[in-house]
Order: structure tokens, then C-alpha cells, then sequence
């Protein structure tokens, strides 16, 4: 495992949720490699990312380790399968971390609660101020609130069923929240924030603030 020493302190660091943010989300849960369906763009939108010198790591529940419908060599299979698709693209996870209890368990780790975000913000050595976590749903926007990171949601299929209202609704329990239409839109942003930023600190003229969910 990565110690603080093995890190630069400027890593820049993305967390991402799984179902609706990278894969197609299932009421029924991803049992296997074969129900793994990437969203269209999300996986060439985490190779945007590591090329601008983002490290990505997922964090994701997965309540159907504590209830039997999945077991960890399974699991192991599922994420296997995402990284042969995200090398294919030329990306890469630095890692996976997942909760595997059920919600009666009672743990710390299970999102919007913040042991999972915390356990990455010290595998990897990073201030979660500076992390930014996306996800699909109101308890990613919550967990990264609850761990200190910059939150943003993609409205992705998880969300397709929520009119305009109810997601403004959601949004507004998270001040400081951004909602990006899928990953790839985040990407876009986030790097386009990141040029503007260089570019104002050389004294240089920003770009039109143009990109769709900007960042800054």
C-alpha cells in the first residue's frame, strides 16, 4: 500500500462513483463482468482526465457483498473488466475502494458517510479540499461534502426519471455543488478550469468562459 512519502502533495486527485457516473446503473446491481455497460463517453472521458495528469480512483457501495448477491471474486471480476475497458481507451483507476456492507450494518464507510473518501484521502496522501469527487446521486453529493471534497453530480441515466425541479430541489442540500449533463461534460470542465487557472497565473488573457458546468 502507497504511503504519504510516495505522493506528491500537488497530486491531483479525482473520486468517482461507479453506477450512473461510469457504468449504466441497475436497480438489481452489476452481478457480473456481463452486466457491466459503460455510459457512452465515460470511459474515454476518464482517459481525458489521466492524460490531462488527473489520478482517478472509484468509490462505490456495494451492499450486495453483505446480502449474498455478489461475492468479492466477483466483484474483483467486475472491476477487472471496467480497467481492460478503460486501458482499451488508454485510461487507467489508480484504484477501486467499495463499501461492502448492507445499510444495517451500521458502518463508516458506506457513502454519504465519509470513511470510504477519508480511507483514499490517506492511501494517496492528498487534502480532500482539493479532491474532486463525482457522482450520480444526492449521497455522493453528500459524502463528498461530509469528506471535505469538491462535489459534483452528473445527471447521467440514475437521474434520467428527475424533472428540472425535483433536481434543483436535491441539489440545493449540498451548497457548492456542481451538475454536469455526464462525465464527459465534467471532464471538460474541470480541465477547461484548470487552463483558465494556469493561464491567469502567467498573467495571460482566460479563455471565453465558454465550457458546459464550469468549474471556476
Amino acid at each position: 500500500m502507497p504511503t504519504r512519502s510516495d505522493h506528491s502533495h500537488g497530486m491531483k486527485l479525482v473520486i468517482l462513483g461507479r453506477d450512473g457516473t461510469i457504468n449504466r446503473y441497475r436497480d438489481d446491481h452489476v452481478k457480473s463482468p456481463e452486466e457491466l455497460e459503460p455510459l457512452p463517453g465515460a470511459l474515454e472521458a476518464v482517459a481525458r482526465l489521466n492524460h490531462a495528469g488527473w489520478h482517478t480512483v472509484m468509490a462505490t457501495n456495494q451492499p450486495g457483498i453483505g446480502r449474498g448477491l455478489i461475492d468479492m471474486a466477483t466483484l474483483n471480476a467486475v472491476h477487472l473488466r471496467l480497467n481492460q475497458l478503460l486501458a482499451e481507451r488508454g485510461g487507467r483507476l489508480d484504484a477501486a475502494f467499495f463499501c461492502p456492507h448492507a445499510p444495517e450494518d451500521n458502518c463508516n464507510c458506506r457513502k454519504p458517510l465519509p470513511g470510504l473518501v477519508e480511507q483514499i484521502g490517506e492511501r494517496f496522501g492528498v487534502d480532500l479540499k482539493n479532491v474532486h469527487m463525482v457522482g450520480a446521486s444526492v449521497r455522493d453529493l453528500q459524502t463528498a461534502h461530509n469528506a471535505g471534497c469538491v462535489p459534483h453530480l452528473v445527471r447521467g441515466d440514475r437521474l434520467a426519471g428527475v424533472d428540472e425541479a425535483q433536481l434543483q430541489e436535491q441539489i440545493a442540500l449540498v451548497p457548492g455543488s456542481r451538475v454536469h449533463q455526464d462525465l464527459a461534460a465534467f471532464a471538460e470542465a474541470l480541465i477547461h478550469a484548470e487552463r483558465r487557472a494556469r493561464a491567469e497565473s502567467r498573467g495571460e488573457s482566460a479563455e471565453p468562459d465558454t465550457a458546459p458546468g464550469d468549474l471556476g
